[in-house]
């Protein structure tokens, strides 16, 4: 399995941008007003990698004292790594896509400048879960590995 890589991240991101900027322009009339902590729960998900991440981080790099990781906890650690920072990602691009309709018109529609708000608490929140997904993806990384990928040709 290889790292995830940023280019992957940065389409996700742009084409949620785009799309959430789009569905805004057409729709956003009637839409419900969003809560200030609406992608605040983005930030729980975040809280739950790093305390992985801190956790898992010593026992991988198998520090004196502590007991190595069992394969399928480490497979799954992994797997909630790669689907945070991807997650994290989408939900920045659509917040962002969401704040850049909102805010050119945030003076002149009341519910535009509370939306704001929201918008901002989100990709806030989708940037640290990108990021804790990151960190606990490469946390998770085999000191084992070699640096240099494997050869196709030797095989």
């Amino acid at each position: 399995m290889q790292f995830t890589p940023a280019r992957q991240l940065v389409v996700a991101a742009l084409v949620a941008a785009v799309l959430a900027y789009v569905g805004a322009s057409l729709a956003y009339g009637g839409l419900p007003r969003l809560p200030a902590l609406a992608g605040a729960t983005l930030l729980l998900i975040a809280v739950v990698d790093v305390l992985l991440a801190v956790t898992l981080r010593p026992r991988i790099k198998r520090k004196p004292g502590t007991e190595p990781v069992d394969a399928l906890p480490a497979a799954r650690a992994v797997a909630l790594a790669k689907a945070s920072s991807l997650v994290g990602s989408i939900m920045g691009g659509v917040w962002g896509g969401l704040l850049g309709y909102l805010l050119p018109i945030r003076d002149s529609v009341q519910a535009a400048g509370e939306d704001t708000t929201a918008a901002v608490v989100g990709l806030i929140s989708a940037a640290a879960l990108v990021a804790a997904g990151l960190w606990l993806e490469s946390s998770l990384r085999n000191p084992d590995d070699p640096e240099e990928p494997y050869d196709d040709e030797d095989r």
